[in-house]
């Protein structure tokens, strides 16, 4: 009896031990989980939803539409905001690409481009309710947010380089479409180029499109073939033309240089020919308003980015171009932001 009691004793034990073990085992993987989740540093999954609609250039313009998309791609990835593109191939596409956004329940639609003008103005009218932006257009309504940038002062800059490195004494200048806005970046330009190099000639030519890389490389050849050796776009799309010009050129022998818009566009198309960038950041404009709409703080009117506001410039690094030049465009620069030199816009 003695021997059968001890016997009931150790299995009681024995079971003890077996359902305490199961017990920690399942406390321990919920603790686990639960400080997995706590350490994570994972923001909340925000369910806003922003929009975006872009010019005819298109998302992969390696310029303008581009930069404003990988904003939003940047935002979904911070955020977890749910973010989408309509891709405009005319002006027919504003209008019902603008629609599909806001009857969708978009918290957030961009109209990339001051092309998208008229269009965001109807629909802000249209939808009182409903927030958007514009990028380089000042819509005078309620419920939007406008951004735009002067661009005169970045191009100034960049002409400052230009200026100086020409060898020829023959600069150009190929813009898309001949409006207010591309006429910033042209007379700014050619202001920072005779400010150091007052004997230099700036040829300009208009191609009237965005999206027309082959007459952009036809521009590029005909201010190439006319003596010039740098070239600075402003064509969005249509500037992938005047690059293809410029590499077929480096490859045959000839030293000629491209000076990019809106990003580093030596990322998209090599130090090889790409002298320097005035870049617009579109993409941090484009993300501060669209972080506001996910943190509840938007707040519609115009916003216009200068070299001050760090929203025009040159890019961190410019392989190409000497620390001299580098000095005298910081120089310029500082004397803009103080007022001691006004950049002409018109």
């Amino acid at each position: 009896m003695k021997k059968l009691y001890s016997m009931s004793l150790v299995l009681l034990l024995a079971i003890s031990v077996i359902l305490a073990g199961c017990g920690n085992k399942n406390q321990s993987a919920n603790t686990g989980s639960g400080t997995e989740n706590a350490g994570s540093g994972e923001a909340a999954k925000s369910d806003v939803k922003i929009g975006m609609v872009t010019d005819v250039g298109g998302v992969n313009d390696k310029s303008f539409n581009q930069s404003a998309w990988e904003a939003l791609e940047a935002i979904q990835t911070e955020t977890g905001a749910e973010v989408k593109y309509l891709q405009s191939k005319s002006d027919q596409d504003y209008d019902p690409n603008l629609n599909q956004f806001i009857k969708g329940g978009y918290d957030l639609t961009w109209g990339i481009g001051f092309n998208l003008a008229n269009a965001i103005t109807k629909a802000a009218k249209d939808n009182p309710d409903s927030n958007l932006a514009i990028i380089d257009s000042v819509v005078d309504a309620p419920n939007v947010k406008s951004v735009t940038f002067a661009e005169n002062e970045g191009s100034f800059l960049v002409g400052v380089v230009a200026g100086k490195m020409t060898k020829t004494n023959k600069v150009g200048f190929v813009g898309g479409q001949d409006s207010p806005l591309i006429k910033r970046f042209e007379i700014g330009f050619a202001a920072g180029v005779k400010a150091v190099n007052p004997d230099a000639q700036v040829v300009v030519n208009y191609t009237g499109a965005f999206d027309k890389p082959d007459l952009g490389k036809a521009a590029a050849a005909t201010i190439y073939n006319d003596g010039a050796d740098i070239i600075f776009h402003a064509a969005g799309g249509t500037g992938t033309g005047v690059f293809n010009e410029a590499k077929s050129r480096v490859k045959s022998g000839q030293q000629v240089w491209v000076i990019g818009v809106d990003k580093d566009q030596s990322l998209e198309f090599g130090d090889d020919v790409t002298l320097t960038s005035m870049v617009k950041r579109v993409d941090e404009a484009v993300k501060k308003v669209s972080q506001e709409v996910v943190d509840g703080t938007f707040a519609p009117g115009t916003e216009t980015l200068s070299l001050k506001d760090n929203g025009v410039g040159l890019p961190e690094t410019n392989k190409n171009v000497p620390q001299d030049v580098l000095d005298q465009v910081e120089e310029y620069k500082q004397k803009i932001i103080s007022g001691e030199v006004t950049v002409p816009a018109e």
